[in-house]
C-alpha cells in the first residue's frame, strides 16, 4: 500500500453523560477539522459518555457492528470521506456486567475496518483519588495496527502509553494513536515525557487525544492533547478544553529520522 503524506487531527473532549449531547460535539470538532484539511481525525477515550459512575458506562454498550454511536461514526466517516479513529466506546463484554473498551477506526466509506479492546487496564490509589479498571472492564488479548493509504496506524488506548512493549510488538509504524482521559494527577507527573517517548523509540509519529478538563461528575482529566513528531517534537498540543490539534504526516521526515539515527534498525530483541 503506497503511503501518503496527511494531515491529522486530535479532537480533545470534555464528555458527559448524555450520549447526544457529546456526540453533537464530536459532530462540531470534527467539522472544524475537516475545514481544516484533515483527512485523519481521532476521537479521546470514552468520547459519548463520561457519567457519574463506572455502571452508566457499562449501561451505555453496544454490540459490535450495531447501535446508535457506531452507526453515527459510520454516516460521519462517509459524509465527510475520512478516516476517524473512534477513541474508545464501550461494547459489550463476554463478562455479565462488564464491557469492553474498544477503539474503532472507520474508512471514508463508513466501514469499520479494524477494532482494538484497551488491554492494560488502569489502577490507582493516592488518598481520596482511586480507579479500578478491572471492576468493570474485560481486558482485550491482542495488539492491532491498521494499514491506511498514509502508512501503518498502531492502536492504543490511555494506560497502554505504558507499557513500550505494546508498541514495539507492533513497529515498525508510521503513526501511534493514542485516545486517552489521563487523570490530571499522573498527567502532570508523566504524560507529556511518557508520549515523546513512544514517539522517540518508535521514529513515528504519534496522536495523542485526551478528554481535558473538568466533567459533569467531578472528575478532572488532563488533556495536553498533542501530536509529536519523530524526534520527538511537539507540532501541535492543547492543554484544556474542547478544540483541534492538527498538523501534518511528513513520510520524509519519518524516513530522515530512521536514516540518520537508524535505532529501529539495530534492535536485537
Amino acid at each position: 500500500m503506497s503511503r501518503l503524506n496527511c494531515r491529522i487531527a486530535a479532537l480533545q473532549m470534555v464528555s458527559g453523560p448524555r450520549v447526544v449531547a457529546n456526540i453533537e460535539t464530536a459532530g462540531r470538532l470534527i467539522e472544524a477539522a475537516v475545514d481544516q484539511g484533515a483527512q485523519l481525525v481521532a476521537l479521546p477515550e470514552y468520547f459519548p459518555i463520561i457519567g457519574a459512575a463506572d455502571a452508566d458506562r457499562v449501561n451505555a454498550r453496544e454490540d459490535f457492528g450495531s447501535g446508535p454511536i457506531q452507526d453515527w461514526l459510520a454516516t460521519t466517516a462517509r459524509r465527510h470521506g475520512i478516516w476517524i479513529f473512534a477513541g474508545s466506546i464501550p461494547l459489550t463484554a463476554g463478562v455479565a456486567g462488564k464491557m469492553r473498551n474498544a477503539s474503532l477506526v472507520f474508512n471514508p466509506q463508513g466501514e469499520c475496518v479494524k477494532r482494538y479492546d484497551k488491554i492494560h487496564l488502569f489502577g490507582f490509589r493516592k488518598g481520596d483519588e482511586s480507579y479500578d479498571e478491572a471492576a468493570f472492564i474485560e481486558p482485550g488479548e491482542h495488539p492491532a495496527a491498521v494499514d491506511t493509504p498514509f502508512g501503518r496506524v498502531a492502536l492504543s488506548i490511555c494506560y497502554d502509553l505504558r507499557f513500550p512493549e505494546l508498541f514495539r510488538a507492533l513497529a515498525p509504524v508510521d503513526l501511534i494513536l493514542l485516545p486517552a482521559a489521563f487523570t490530571d494527577t499522573t498527567g502532570r507527573a508523566h504524560w507529556e515525557i511518557l508520549l515523546r517517548a513512544r514517539a522517540i523509540e518508535n521514529q513515528c509519529y504519534l496522536l495523542a487525544v485526551g478528554q481535558g478538563g473538568q466533567h459533569e461528575n467531578g472528575r478532572i482529566t488532563h488533556g495536553n492533547s498533542m501530536i509529536i513528531d519523530p524526534w520527538g517534537d511537539i507540532l501541535d498540543r492543547k492543554a484544556k478544553g474542547q478544540g483541534v490539534v492538527i498538523a501534518d504526516l511528513d513520510h520524509a521526515r519519518i524516513a530522515e529520522i530512521r536514516e540518520c539515527l537508524p535505532a529501529l534498525a539495530h534492535r536485537k530483541l
